[in-house]
């Protein structure tokens, strides 16, 4: 198979930080990206989710309590006045 040239601009201390980690992983540059191109071409898409930003350290305890809450819904606060709700909400 023919091999070919891609040329790419990137920011010169992610080109340092990502060669540290490809040689880490035992892999050149190169290597690396083809397996994000075989991956992607497989995929059909980026191989990997795409988003904006991580959740702050509320949002994910958020997160954490109302997964402890589907396991057991007796495990959280559970409200028949939407008043009292966002009062104590609100608190």
């Amino acid at each position: 198979m023919a091999q070919t040239n891609i040329n790419i601009r990137i920011d010169e201390d992610l080109k340092r930080e990502f060669e540290g980690l490809c040689k880490d992983l035992g892999l050149t540059t190169t290597a690396a990206f083809t397996v994000f191109a075989k991956a992607a071409v497989r995929r059909q898409g980026i191989p990997f989710d795409v988003v904006r930003g991580a959740p702050n350290a509320e949002t994910e305890a958020a997160f954490r309590e109302v997964d402890a809450m589907k396991r057991d819904p007796s495990a959280g606060s559970t409200y028949t006045d939407v008043d009292v709700m966002m009062r104590e909400l609100l608190s």
